[in-house]
């Protein structure tokens, strides 16, 4: 199965694709998404950089970060741009008929390191030793990588 992991922003958006069976899995890529100007120029690149990869890789299933807001620094304006990157996402995904699935930061942290508020160093750590990399991916990247490892633990 063929899993595609997504970690949403406005202005970087992650990637990860992995292979995975019977708990086995094989890294085959990842990436960033990098917007630059106005919101609406930012999520139309999303769209379309999303698009190519469902495209080239045709994923079995794509695993998206839930939306999420810190208690200890709310921020709506960035919430809710948040929602306009998993739009983007979510119609890029949907128009193409692939299954999608959701899991918050702390189920995804917990899949990947054993406890829901593992810091980003933590997490990308786990990211190598579960795919065998000799170097850690981008931040946003692994973090991609993370939501489609949890989800192979979830489903195989």
């Amino acid at each position: 199965m063929k899993i595609l992991g997504i970690d949403p922003g406005s202005r970087v958006t992650g990637f990860g694709l992995i292979e995975a069976s019977s708990l086995k899995f094989s890294y085959l890529a990842s990436g960033c998404i990098r917007t630059k100007g106005e919101l609406t120029q930012r999520i139309t690149t999303i769209f379309e950089g999303i698009s190519e990869i469902v495209i080239k890789y045709q994923p079995d299933i794509v695993v998206i970060e839930r939306a999420f807001m810190r208690p200890d620094r709310p921020n709506p304006d960035a919430a809710i741009k948040l929602g306009h990157a998993r739009g983007a996402i979510i119609s890029a995904v949907g128009s193409r008929n692939i299954p999608m699935v959701e899991y918050s930061p702390n189920q995804i942290k917990k899949a990947i390191v054993g406890k829901g508020h593992a810091a980003k160093d933590q997490v990308s750590y786990m990211v190598c030793e579960s795919l065998k990399l000799n170097k850690a991916p981008q931040e946003d990247a692994a973090d991609a990588l993370a939501g489609a490892i949890c989800h192979a633990y979830h489903c195989l």
